[in-house]
């Protein structure tokens, strides 16, 4: 089945990504608004464009039908303004405070409703995944987007491969927590770890996809290395970084902002241009890398994939279960 690319995407709405073919080049300020996003910071903590770029080529890729065909935002965007509060609130933070990060080795335990279950080594986890590079819209609570081609694997596939139970209705999440590598987790802004969950029809869908990449090459740690998911018709807080831990459950989860403020983040956090965060609202979007002056876009419903999972929220009131 042919996955429909999402509507009204145009040439303007997403920046080009001639950077890709110019690694380690310093790409201008003016092109990319990059200076304009904390590269002075990148700079003085000893992070320049080549360092940013390092990570290691992922073999034996497959393109994927779920690909939208938008023009990819550019790598530098990708890597230097990200949401990755353990490693700072700021937008260009991550890229500083996790430079150092240790991934390798890196296990995963995936437990509850399972069959098959157990503490796993990433690497071998890997080893009975089908790897594809899929390209999706990435859309930020906060009013922004992107376009990234992420690499990794189907979520379902995961799943299947441990046989949840009968009584499995969710799957949740854990991101690693070790304050000394992460300092953000020092700080009283969430309670930590963070965590996050979905439905287990969510999880299921074939757009749902766990990441272990971007633009071929391995995740760069303040994208969430070495495995983030991601769930291109929900808001980015969703797509939880870094897991150490997937555990099917009979019960809702608990997640971390919904946690913190339930009346401003729900458990299904789909992008729905029709209910406003209480402090803004979600009807346009910025896309980042766009020339400064360029306008917002309209959002659209579930991000652009209401074909591919409206379904899933057949009888919801979406105004009540956002």
């Amino acid at each position: 089945m042919l996955i429909k690319i999402p509507a009204k995407l145009t040439e303007n709405d997403v920046t080009p990504k001639e950077l890709f073919e110019a690694k380690g080049k310093i790409i201008s300020a003016s092109r990319r608004g990059f200076l304009a996003r904390g590269s002075a910071a990148l700079l003085a903590a000893g992070i320049t464009p080549n360092i940013l770029w390092a990570g290691e080529k992922i073999a034996n890729v497959k393109k994927s039908k779920y690909s939208t065909t938008a023009k990819l935002t550019p790598y530098e965007d990708v890597t230097t303004y990200n949401n990755f509060y353990e490693f700072g609130l700021s937008k260009s933070a991550p890229a500083i405070q996790a430079k150092n990060f240790k991934t390798k080795p890196w296990t995963v335990t995936i437990d509850g409703e399972v069959n098959n279950g157990g503490e796993f080594l990433l690497e071998d986890l890997l080893k009975k995944q089908t790897l594809e590079e899929r390209i999706y819209r990435f859309r930020c609570v906060e009013a922004w987007s992107m376009v990234i081609p992420w690499v990794g694997f189907s979520l379902a596939d995961l799943l299947k491969q441990v046989q949840p139970t009968s009584k499995a209705k969710y799957v949740s999440f854990t991101t690693l927590y070790d304050p000394e590598q992460m300092p953000g987790q020092t700080s009283r802004t969430l309670q930590w770890p963070y965590t996050e969950g979905l439905t287990l029809a969510e999880a299921m869908n074939p757009l749902t996809f766990m990441a272990t990449g971007l633009y071929g090459e391995e995740l760069p740690n303040q994208n969430g290395a070495p495995l983030r998911l991601v769930v291109p018709w929900k808001y980015g807080f969703k797509s939880i970084k870094s897991i150490v831990k997937i555990s099917l459950t009979e019960q809702m989860p608990k997640t971390s902002w919904n946690e913190s403020a339930k009346h401003e983040y729900g458990f299904f956090a789909n992008v729905n241009p029709n209910v406003s965060h209480p402090r803004w609202s979600q009807r346009r979007e910025r896309v980042i890398g766009a020339p400064l002056f360029t306008a917002k876009r309209p959002t659209e419903m579930f991000n652009g994939y209401e074909e591919q999972v409206a379904h899933l929220y057949k009888g919801y009131d979406l105004s009540v279960y956002f």
